[in-house]
């Protein structure tokens, strides 16, 4: 229950962001992220169809190394989210 609704907290964020850069509701995307939380890469990893469905994502892939993009807070956990339009 508590990983379903980090994921939509996900979603959430990343939706967000999609409407701060401007980008199209039907604009497919490719996302990367990074977080020390083992609680959110776990929800995200058991829930990626459903994330990727609902943010017209072609991958969301976490990447320990991430250093740019926009930093999001999730369950009181730092994450640092890229989003590129494909």
């Amino acid at each position: 229950m508590k990983q379903e609704g980090i994921s939509r907290e996900f979603i959430n964020r990343v939706q967000n962001l999609r409407k701060e850069k401007g980008f199209e509701v039907t604009d497919k995307i490719n996302v990367s992220y990074g977080t020390d939380s083992l609680l959110i890469r776990e929800s995200v990893q058991n829930n990626l169809s459903y994330i990727c469905a609902e943010i017209l994502a072609d991958s969301v892939i976490y990447n320990d190394q991430l250093t740019e993009g926009d930093t999001v807070l999730i369950d009181e956990n730092k994450v640092l989210i890229s989003i590129i339009k494909l």
